[in-house]
């Protein structure tokens, strides 16, 4: 297919892995039975029908379920042109019992899988990812998207949200996915217009993604500068120095289990000079530094219970951190299950769907009564199940990277209120939560009241006209201002994530007929029809801001397919989730820690004094009420 070709009709939507050729080679990568086929097949073209969040509960998770499966089938790319035959035997399982910092031995057949540098995978066929080129790279500038459809006229917030689910999910992603910037002697130029109101060079510079080795003939691949696991890896680190330097040391210099914090709860500042400063570092704010203090916390709870349960631990530190990791990592994803995806997709089907991935249909009580009685995700939940890879090695994916662009979700300024009154100290503008200014805010409140704060503020709605004006003149370290919103735009086409309608497509979902189809926003529609000449030329991103959202949900449904792939996918391919997420890789202590505690217990265990505010919050990611 010649690069920025259009699919064509969903029909001719059939080879997504890499290599295939066409549908006489599907049956080689669906591992699925013919039954399971055609159940998948009838409740995609259910969903395509009647919408699989206007039926029934039990009929619309049943709808789920095999819209998954036909995820699982049909958009799973390997992106790797010489990948390396498997161990055989694999790795004992024995030897590799911890997380590792570059997330090597996760998977013992394939070491290197989901490891730092390894490739981001695709959930569309290769065909589909050649970069943009030309004038299709350039229009609609990406500069003037940014102006005219995604700068933030007047704050719209997320109600059914508070200021912590923000927090969270750059919390989540900065454990997830990173791409490499490095200084580049050829940056992307951006033409502005005359009457643009841009502060710095022009035209505007973005330096390019770099890109891996690869055949000549197939689209550029990229490296995730992260794990590819559910691994903490924010708070842990990437690299040795790091990992090292956060922890405690004996009077004699040895490593401890625990973490050593600073005054204002986080890593010390001898620790933070190891990280890279023009790397994800440069990236943070308040409500990120708030997570990250918490569960670091968390870790060092986690160690006092494990040594009262294990008194041996005393003496073997190594082993005491590597299991307080893997609990803490385990409970973060925990949460992210149950509680933070509830919170934002919140339709009474998938708040079940989603309590269902981690505790199966049958729920906790039973599940934890009985234990796992078969194999079974859909009757006991994913974790402590099979590993599960559907045929294509684990890796995150570039339209992954793509539906995480949430940065609406931030204010324009944060109330900084009492704990004790619910009233306002001190407002705030959002570039004064920015990294540079985290140490100083952290060093003149309270976590106590700067968690209160954010659990009575809303994010932003993700949705068009609400991109933040501090993160459209972004300050950098050693580098000028960027326009987070026009590299947002930039970095889906320069990457080959298909625009909106082909996404669609390739997901078997309707195309938008219309601009008026696309969007209940009557005022949006016109401006989308005089930005875009066609609506097939609308951006991924754009789409998915204007789009129609389902009940309950802060994001679209186009979205939530690869949510629904990629959420189960990286529990079901983590063998410390899977297989070894047993007591005797955990301890029966870090397994109940698991099963144990939630969002709610983490802050009440950490900051008793929110015990009044929490009791009557419905879940930890909503608004909090007043005192």
């Amino acid at each position: 297919m010649h690069p920025n070709a259009a699919v064509g009709d969903t029909d001719r939507v059939t080879s997504v892995r890499a290599g295939d050729t066409g549908t006489e080679e599907e049956s080689v990568v669906d591992q699925r039975s013919t039954v399971e086929r055609v159940l998948a097949v009838t409740a995609e073209q259910l969903d395509r029908v009647v919408g699989w969040s206007r039926l029934p509960k039990p009929l619309g998770l049943a709808v789920l379920v095999g819209i998954r499966s036909q995820l699982r089938a049909l958009n799973l790319v390997d992106t790797d042109p010489d990948p390396a035959p498997p161990l055989d035997p694999p790795l004992p399982a024995s030897d590799h019992r911890k997380r590792t910092i570059d997330g090597r031995f996760d998977n013992l057949a394939h070491p290197d899988m989901g490891s730092v540098g390894t490739r981001f995978g695709r959930n569309v066929p290769l065909d589909a990812t050649w970069p943009e080129l030309g004038d299709r790279f350039r229009e609609p500038s990406p500069r003037v998207v940014s102006e005219k459809l995604l700068a933030r006229t007047e704050f719209q917030p997320a109600e059914t949200l508070n200021l912590l689910a923000a927090a969270w999910i750059q919390f989540q992603v900065h454990d997830w996915v990173s791409h490499l910037t490095p200084p580049d002697p050829e940056p992307w130029l951006i033409e502005l217009d005359a009457d643009d109101q841009w502060p710095h060079s022009r035209p505007m510079q973005v330096p390019r993604t770099p890109t891996l080795d690869g055949p000549a003939d197939a689209p550029p691949t990229y490296a995730n500068r992260d794990t590819h696991w559910w691994d903490a890896s924010q708070i842990y680190g990437d690299t040795e120095e790091y990992a090292a330097a956060i922890r405690d040391r004996d009077a004699d210099g040895n490593l401890l289990a625990t973490i050593e914090l600073a005054d204002d709860g986080l890593p010390t500042l001898a620790a933070e000079q190891l990280l890279d400063k023009n790397g994800p570092k440069a990236n943070s704010w308040l409500g990120l530094a708030l997570m990250q203090s918490l569960f670091l916390r968390e870790h060092n709870a986690i160690c006092r219970r494990l040594t009262v349960a294990h008194p041996e631990f005393t003496a073997d530190q190594e082993r005491l951190y590597n299991v307080a990791r893997l609990v803490n990592s385990a409970l973060m994803a925990k949460i992210h299950t149950v509680d933070w995806t509830p919170a934002i997709i919140a339709h009474p089907t998938t708040v079940t769907g989603m309590h269902a991935n981690w505790f199966g249909l049958l729920g906790e009580k039973f599940t934890s009564k009985f234990g796992r009685l078969v194999d079974s995700e859909i009757l006991f939940g994913i974790p402590g199940g099979g590993t599960h890879l559907d045929g294509v090695p684990f890796s995150l994916t570039e339209e992954f990277v793509a539906v995480y662009r949430m940065h609406p979700l931030l204010p324009d300024h944060l109330d900084v209120r009492s704990l004790a009154t619910g009233q306002t100290r001190h407002t705030h503008p959002l570039g004064d939560l920015l990294a540079d200014k985290v140490h100083q805010r952290m060093a003149e409140w309270s976590m106590d009241d700067l968690l209160y704060s954010f659990g009575r503020a809303f994010p932003g709605a993700l949705t068009l006209h609400n991109f933040p004006e501090a993160l459209r003149d972004l300050p950098r370290p050693d580098a000028e201002s960027i326009d987070l919103a026009t590299i947002d735009v930039l970095r889906s086409r320069e990457r080959g994530v298909p625009r909106y309608n082909e996404f669609r497509r390739h997901f078997r979902l309707p195309p938008a007929k219309s601009f008026a189809d696309l969007t209940n926003n009557a005022e949006w529609a016109k401006q989308l029809e005089q930005m875009y000449r066609d609506i097939d030329d609308v951006d991924l991103m754009i789409g998915l801001y204007a789009e129609r959202k389902p009940r309950g949900f802060g994001f679209s449904d186009t979205a939530f397919r690869v949510f629904i792939l990629m959420a189960s996918r990286r529990i079901a391919a983590d063998r410390f989730l899977t297989t070894d997420f047993t007591a005797d890789v955990y301890t029966e202590a870090g397994m109940a820690w698991i099963r144990d505690n939630t969002m709610r217990t983490v802050l009440l265990r950490h900051f008793p004094t929110l015990t009044p505010v929490l009791a009557h919050a419905t879940n930890p990611f909503a608004p909090w009420p007043a005192p």
